[in-house]
């Protein structure tokens, strides 16, 4: 059939671009896909269209049954109405075989429309398995196009990364590293220097505050002179 050879072509597709990427399998599968699609509904019309025949064959058959009964109850009548003399023998005899004839005729036309609908029927179910088939393998391969689709967006992210690292020169990154890294050294060895420096400097001062307390011989002088306006002499002194 033609959606198994498609089905091939789409296999052929992916092997194809893995070998040397002339054809692409995401357009392949679509258009694999779309074929199969158009086959399922040339399928589904041609399957209605024998379903409908026989239905037509199995209508004909019921109406010939039907015609080939009613000629049977025709030639009984008439051989009843001659029993009764309501008409000649003879003629009874020639009219009820010429309905017989149509009963026989009736009975042939619903063989031939029994044997019709057979075989629509044989070929109902085979072109139903058919469709269903079509179904099936439309169902396999949108699935195998999602998987497709991913693995192609995986494939050019990868192909996109490992073309960015190519591009990129190990042996000038790495110098820029290290000169980088030296300065950082010289940066924290200089930051450290003015510290020591400053602690020195905070440490002089230190030394200075602590011999001399400022503060406490300020406030001693103050108190000095704060007796000396009040009178008060240092019992010491005494």
């Amino acid at each position: 059939m033609k959606f198994l050879k498609r089905l091939f072509k789409i296999g052929q597709a992916e092997v194809h671009h893995a070998i040397d990427g002339i054809e692409d399998p995401i357009k392949m599968t679509e258009q694999g896909i779309r074929d199969m699609k158009q086959d399922l509904e040339k399928s589904l019309e041609a399957l209605a269209q024998v379903k409908a025949m026989s239905i037509r064959a199995n209508n004909e058959a019921e109406e010939h049954n039907s015609k080939a009964q009613d000629y049977s109850e025709k030639a009984m009548l008439l051989l009843k109405k001659a029993q009764r003399g309501e008409i000649e023998s003879q003629e009874a005899d020639r009219l009820a075989t010429e309905a017989l004839v149509k009963k026989e005729e009736a009975l042939a036309h619903k063989a031939r429309a029994e044997g019709d609908k057979e075989r629509f029927d044989q070929n109902v179910v085979q072109m139903e398995g058919n469709v269903q088939t079509i179904k099936q393998n439309i169902n396999k391969w949108e699935n195998e196009l999602k998987i497709l689709r991913s693995r192609v967006k995986v494939a050019d992210a990868t192909k996109s990364l490992n073309e960015q690292m190519a591009k990129i020169d190990s042996n000038g990154t790495i110098s820029l590293l290290e000169r980088m890294k030296e300065k950082v050294v010289q940066e924290e060895a200089l930051a450290e220097a003015y510290g020591e420096i400053a602690d020195a400097t905070k440490s002089i001062d230190a030394e200075i505050d602590s011999a001399i307390d400022v503060k406490k011989s300020k406030a001693t002088n103050e108190l000095e002179q704060l007796k000396a306006q009040m009178g008060i002499s240092d019992s010491k002194t005494k």
